[in-house]
């Protein structure tokens, strides 16, 4: 079903747009919980917390891409968990790692005014991302968005996992310094 479709039956309150997303997004959404969370539960429960989520602001919300905006729902529900997780007991895991790959080039939000500062450094990385080529940009997504491991990128994209790390280094260091550009402090 096309997501037009399934937006339809949102408007229409049927309970079939919960379905066809399922259907449709469904482990899409369940891998990237995944990719965060490292927990079947913890993941299900989130992409079930997406689908009420999505039901509860469609209407009158109509995503442009509904994919994406799924996508971004389970992603910061999948984020809220693990820290919620890690603030009981510190652990290892992909995702501090993560976070450490992009400490030095995107500045993190402490106060109100930094908290607006995010939304600017947001809209620069949009920006940034789509000066890319298609290939870096699916990468880099797929890291740091979807929280994917180097090996699981490299496997899909056929390359090594030495060249997918260099990869991501140039292109956190192109951040880093188009965030500069931009006025924005890293």
């Amino acid at each position: 079903m096309e997501d037009h479709e399934i937006l339809d039956l949102y408007f229409l309150r049927s309970e079939y747009a919960i379905e066809e997303t399922k259907i449709k997004y469904g482990n899409r959404l369940q891998r990237t919980a995944m990719n965060i969370l490292h927990n079947a539960e913890d993941a299900e429960e989130c992409v079930n917390d997406t689908l009420f989520q999505a039901w509860e602001a469609i209407p009158p919300a109509r995503p442009e891409s509904l994919g994406a905006y799924l996508a971004k729902i389970t992603r910061n529900l999948a984020l809220n968990k693990w820290e919620a997780n890690t603030a009981q007991k510190r652990g290892g895991g992909e995702v501090p790692l993560l976070l450490s790959e992009l400490e030095d080039c995107v500045p993190t939000a402490d106060s109100p005014e930094e908290t607006f500062e995010a939304t600017l450094v947001t809209e620069a990385i949009d920006r940034y991302l789509s000066t890319l080529e298609v290939a870096t940009r699916k990468l880099f997504v797929l890291r740091y968005f979807h929280g994917e491991s180097i090996k699981e990128i490299s496997s899909r994209f056929k390359i090594s996992e030495s060249k997918t790390k260099s990869i991501l280094f140039r292109t956190r260091k192109k951040l880093g310094a188009f965030l500069e550009k931009e006025g924005i402090k890293v």
